[in-house]
């Protein structure tokens, strides 16, 4: 009597443990590929702010450099001329209306005094100046770009300023040309509006972790150094790493440094926003696995029942009185063996076919969600891949033209749209081997294996002229510019192969946009 609960109580076992198998099986697959998904999710957001960060720094840069050539301009004129207060004015007004590069415009004297004005309704001519912007530029006696200070007309300010010599080397003063920081200015046209509904927004910092642009006002010219992003900025780093905020946010935030002044440029986006389609994507997977997890479920206890029953069967025989009639039952057990061996290429089959589902979340890893192409990750292991076959190949590196007045101008949404259209464009332009790549933002790759930098050429001016030539939907018009260049005959390195079409892509640019270049010949 006291074997009858531990035979029902095995078959029981049996059951439960080959369900919850099963279960823990779809489980961890589901945590798997949430995982593979977040952590995607994330890399790409870090990776977009990267490039916009470096982007908007160079942009950045080179105003700053383009301000003080026309400050020096400015100042050589008025060292020859004497420092007139005539001549001051007219340089004054000059900088102020024709380069809109300031907000305002003093030409002072070495003792300080300002001569000329623009505008003129800053009241300040024959006042002598205190400021610290004006005490640096009288003490330093050369070109340079102050710390945010306020000025003598209460606003919050940085300024450029050269120094006036006269041509026999005597010093005369200095020409300012000055930034507001709480008022609308050249940052802003620089920097545009970078501030969507899911809390993503950018700011710039000065060499002291001081904010000179963000989209709250009231911060402005407040430190902002508890920041991790911020202190490596400050040290002239650039880079992308997830942070929190002043509010305690947590931001995936890319940054990079303004050389010419010591500022720092960041951009982010809350995490929050960024892992927001992830609980669709995994309601879809998750309603994609129930069927075959159901059935994985019902196949199992189908299983199970039939291994229990011939345990108690055995079981059963053992007490069985007449021996014949118990040799001839355990003789019809010998299906046990069957049954078992169908069980495990069931379990198998369950587990292939959840891995298969994992492997399809691998490849979705590999190819970026709005345009379908590869990304970064998917590109590294093709170069990886022709790089161990030893195979050739010409780069040509797109990047949309002035894409950022795109988003400012007509949306993000309009954006998604522009870059799925370009990829679009790519893909009829291509041929069956050919790699193509969304390489971050609105940067492409597209990659010609056996094709030399003259074919690649006709392929990017192709490619150019069909973009140039077709309509985007709420946009209009778009142009492209396209860097060449070829692997290994540009260089034996395919990693460096790729950033000379990039410099080519970028003298493109230089020389105009809507072009393609090839790097040797980008001169």
């Amino acid at each position: 009597m006291s074997r009858s609960p531990i035979r029902l109580n095995l078959g029981a076992l049996i059951l439960a443990l080959a369900l919850l198998s099963a279960v823990v099986a779809l489980a961890n697959t589901l945590v798997a590929s949430y995982r593979v998904q977040r952590e995607q999710l994330i890399a790409g957001t870090l990776e977009a702010n990267r490039v916009y960060a470096n982007k908007l720094a160079e942009t950045t840069q080179n105003f700053v450099l383009m301000s003080q050539q026309q400050l020096a301009y400015a100042a050589r004129r008025l060292g020859h001329d004497g420092m007139s207060e005539a001549m001051a004015q007219d340089e004054a007004s000059r900088l102020h209306l024709a380069t809109n590069s300031f907000n305002s415009v003093l030409v002072v004297t070495a003792e300080g005094r300002v001569i000329a004005t623009s505008p003129q309704t800053l009241h300040l001519k024959g006042e002598v100046l205190h400021s610290a912007g004006n005490r640096q530029a009288l003490e330093r006696r050369q070109a340079m770009i102050t710390d945010p200070y306020m000025s003598a007309t209460g606003n919050l300010v940085v300024a450029l300023s050269h120094p006036v010599y006269s041509e026999q080397g005597q010093y005369r003063g200095y020409v300012s040309g000055t930034i507001y920081l709480r008022q609308r200015s050249v940052l802003d046209t620089l920097l545009g509006t970078h501030y969507y509904r899911d809390g993503s927004y950018l700011y710039v910092v000065d060499r002291h972790g001081n904010l000179l642009y963000h989209i709250d006002e009231k911060r402005i010219g407040q430190p902002a150094m508890r920041n991790a992003v911020v202190e490596a900025v400050v040290k002239g780093q650039r880079g992308a790493q997830q942070v929190r905020n002043s509010q305690g946010v947590s931001m995936l935030a890319g940054y990079a440094p303004v050389a010419a002044t010591g500022w720092g440029v960041v951009a982010q986006r809350p995490t929050a926003a960024t892992l927001a389609p992830l609980s669709t994507l995994m309601s879809s997977v998750i309603w994609r696995a129930i069927p075959l997890g159901v059935l994985s479920l019902l196949v199992t206890w189908w299983f199970a029942r039939r291994i229990s029953l011939p345990l108690w069967q055995l079981a059963r025989n053992v007490q069985e009185r007449d021996t014949g009639r118990a040799i001839s039952d355990v003789g019809g057990i010998r299906a046990w063996y069957f049954e078992v061996a169908q069980l495990k290429q069931a379990v198998l089959y369950s587990f292939n076919a959840l891995q298969d589902r994992i492997g399809n979340l691998n490849r979705d890893s590999r190819t970026d969600p709005l345009t379908g192409l590869l990304n970064r990750r998917g590109l590294q292991q093709t170069l990886e891949t022709w790089r161990a076959q030893g195979q050739a190949f010409a780069i040509l590196a797109l990047d949309i033209d002035r894409f950022k007045s795109i988003n400012d101008r007509f949306g993000h949404e309009a954006g998604d749209t522009v870059i799925a259209q370009i990829a679009a464009q790519m893909r009829l332009n291509s041929r069956e081997g050919d790699v193509l790549c969304r390489n971050g933002g609105e940067e492409f790759l597209l990659l010609l294996p056996g094709s030399n930098a003259e074919d690649a050429l006709q392929v990017a001016e192709r490619l150019r002229q069909q973009v140039a030539a077709a309509t985007f939907d709420a946009v209009g018009q778009v142009t492209v510019s396209l860097g060449v260049s070829h692997y290994p005959s540009f260089d034996p390195d395919p990693d460096q192969a790729l950033r000379l079409a990039d410099k080519a892509l970028y003298m493109a640019k230089e020389q105009g946009r809507n072009r393609s270049v090839v790097y040797p010949y980008a001169h």
